[in-house]
Protein backbone atom coordinates (compact mmCIF):
# COMPACT_ATOMS: atom_id res chain seq x y z
CA UNK A 1 0.00 0.00 0.00
CA UNK A 2 1.27 3.48 -1.17
CA UNK A 3 0.93 6.00 1.41
CA UNK A 4 0.03 9.80 0.20
CA UNK A 5 1.59 12.16 2.03
CA UNK A 6 -0.55 14.55 3.64
CA UNK A 7 0.25 17.75 2.05
CA UNK A 8 -1.21 21.13 3.32
CA UNK A 9 -3.48 23.82 1.70
CA UNK A 10 -1.47 27.06 0.71
CA UNK A 11 -0.72 29.80 3.21
CA UNK A 12 -3.23 32.08 1.21
CA UNK A 13 -6.04 29.33 1.73
CA UNK A 14 -5.56 29.21 5.77
CA UNK A 15 -6.20 33.25 5.64
CA UNK A 16 -9.05 32.44 3.70
CA UNK A 17 -10.49 30.06 6.00
CA UNK A 18 -9.80 31.79 8.80
CA UNK A 19 -11.02 35.05 7.16
CA UNK A 20 -13.98 32.95 6.30
CA UNK A 21 -14.74 31.79 9.77
CA UNK A 22 -14.80 35.47 11.37
CA UNK A 23 -17.40 36.13 8.17
CA UNK A 24 -19.44 33.29 9.21
CA UNK A 25 -19.43 34.10 13.00
CA UNK A 26 -20.38 37.75 12.42
CA UNK A 27 -22.94 36.85 10.15
CA UNK A 28 -24.32 34.06 12.44
CA UNK A 29 -23.89 35.13 15.96
CA UNK A 30 -25.79 37.86 17.76
CA UNK A 31 -23.12 38.40 20.49
CA UNK A 32 -20.18 39.07 18.15
CA UNK A 33 -22.24 41.73 16.90
CA UNK A 34 -22.69 43.22 19.93
CA UNK A 35 -19.01 43.28 20.97
CA UNK A 36 -18.47 44.86 17.47
CA UNK A 37 -20.69 47.79 18.09
CA UNK A 38 -19.33 48.26 21.36
CA UNK A 39 -16.00 47.96 19.86
CA UNK A 40 -16.86 50.74 17.41
CA UNK A 41 -18.10 52.73 20.11
CA UNK A 42 -15.05 52.35 22.13
CA UNK A 43 -12.97 53.50 19.13
CA UNK A 44 -14.84 56.73 18.54
CA UNK A 45 -14.80 57.52 22.54
CA UNK A 46 -11.02 56.77 21.99
CA UNK A 47 -10.99 59.53 19.33
CA UNK A 48 -13.58 61.85 21.23
CA UNK A 49 -11.19 61.93 24.41
CA UNK A 50 -8.23 61.96 22.87
CA UNK A 51 -6.77 58.57 24.85
CA UNK A 52 -3.14 58.06 24.94
CA UNK A 53 -1.18 55.60 22.86
CA UNK A 54 -0.50 53.24 25.73
CA UNK A 55 -4.87 53.48 26.45
CA UNK A 56 -4.97 52.58 22.30
CA UNK A 57 -2.61 49.45 22.81
CA UNK A 58 -4.62 48.58 25.85
CA UNK A 59 -8.09 48.84 23.88
CA UNK A 60 -6.64 47.13 21.06
CA UNK A 61 -5.51 44.36 23.04
CA UNK A 62 -8.68 43.90 24.55
CA UNK A 63 -10.60 43.94 21.75
CA UNK A 64 -8.79 41.19 20.76
CA UNK A 65 -8.87 38.96 23.17
CA UNK A 66 -13.09 39.31 23.57
CA UNK A 67 -13.55 38.83 19.96
CA UNK A 68 -10.98 36.29 19.72
CA UNK A 69 -12.68 34.28 22.71
CA UNK A 70 -15.72 35.26 20.95
CA UNK A 71 -14.51 32.89 17.88
CA UNK A 72 -13.44 30.36 19.78
CA UNK A 73 -17.39 30.04 21.74
CA UNK A 74 -18.40 29.37 18.66
CA UNK A 75 -16.31 27.11 17.75
CA UNK A 76 -16.52 25.06 21.00
CA UNK A 77 -20.86 25.31 20.35
CA UNK A 78 -20.25 24.19 16.70
CA UNK A 79 -17.98 21.24 17.62
CA UNK A 80 -20.61 19.80 20.65
CA UNK A 81 -23.73 20.63 18.78
CA UNK A 82 -21.76 18.40 15.57
CA UNK A 83 -21.10 16.06 18.31
CA UNK A 84 -24.30 15.39 20.23
CA UNK A 85 -27.73 17.08 20.36
CA UNK A 86 -28.38 15.32 23.35
CA UNK A 87 -28.27 17.11 26.52
CA UNK A 88 -25.44 15.89 28.22
CA UNK A 89 -23.57 17.30 31.20
CA UNK A 90 -20.22 17.44 29.27
CA UNK A 91 -21.40 19.01 26.38
CA UNK A 92 -23.31 21.92 28.58
CA UNK A 93 -20.53 22.00 30.86
CA UNK A 94 -17.97 22.61 27.96
CA UNK A 95 -20.72 25.70 26.02
CA UNK A 96 -20.62 26.88 29.61
CA UNK A 97 -16.91 27.10 30.15
CA UNK A 98 -16.46 28.82 26.41
CA UNK A 99 -19.12 31.15 27.29
CA UNK A 100 -18.24 32.11 30.77
CA UNK A 101 -14.40 32.44 29.23
CA UNK A 102 -16.00 35.45 26.64
CA UNK A 103 -18.08 36.74 29.96
CA UNK A 104 -15.28 36.75 32.01
CA UNK A 105 -13.18 38.71 28.74
CA UNK A 106 -15.44 41.32 28.56
CA UNK A 107 -16.59 42.11 32.47
CA UNK A 108 -12.91 42.69 32.78
CA UNK A 109 -12.60 44.67 29.86
CA UNK A 110 -15.12 46.98 30.77
CA UNK A 111 -13.46 47.61 33.94
CA UNK A 112 -10.61 48.59 32.32
CA UNK A 113 -12.42 50.50 30.05
CA UNK A 114 -13.67 52.54 33.08
CA UNK A 115 -10.07 52.91 34.21
CA UNK A 116 -9.53 54.71 30.74
CA UNK A 117 -12.45 56.49 30.21
CA UNK A 118 -14.34 57.59 33.18
CA UNK A 119 -11.88 60.23 34.27
CA UNK A 120 -11.68 61.83 31.04
CA UNK A 121 -15.02 62.13 30.71
CA UNK A 122 -14.82 63.51 34.82
CA UNK A 123 -12.69 65.99 33.45
CA UNK A 124 -15.09 67.16 30.82
CA UNK A 125 -17.84 67.52 33.41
Amino acid sequence: MVMKKNRKSPLYKSFGYAFRGIGVTIRDERNIKIHLFVTALVIIAGFVLHISYTEWLICLLLFALVISLELVNTAVEAVVDLVTQERKPLAGKAKDAAAGAVLWSAIIAAVIGCAIFLPKIAALL
